[in-house]
C-alpha cells in the first residue's frame, strides 16, 4: 500500500508518496493546493533520505508554477 508523508523542507501541503514495485522504490513529490494536486517529481530511490538536490529542484518547479499562476491571474484583470 503506498504511503504518504509530509515534506515541510519542500513547502507547505507538500508531500512524498512512496509506491514500491518489484525494481525500484519510487517516489512521488506532490503538493495539495486547494484546486488541484501539483505533481512536481516522480523518481526513483535508492536511499532512505531525500536527496537535497531533488528538494532543491521540487522547490524550483513549485515556485515557477506559482509564478506562472500569477502571470495568469495579473493578466486576467
Amino acid at each position: 500500500m503506498p504511503h504518504s508523508r509530509p515534506m515541510p523542507s519542500i513547502g507547505k501541503r507538500c508531500h512524498e508518496l512512496r509506491v514500491r514495485d518489484e525494481g525500484a522504490n519510487w517516489r512521488i513529490i506532490y503538493r495539495l493546493d486547494p484546486d488541484a494536486v501539483v505533481v512536481a517529481l516522480v523518481f526513483s530511490k535508492k536511499t532512505q533520505r531525500t536527496p537535497d538536490a531533488v528538494i532543491r529542484l521540487a522547490k524550483r518547479i513549485f515556485t515557477r508554477y506559482d509564478d506562472v499562476l500569477n502571470e495568469r491571474a495579473d493578466e486576467d484583470e
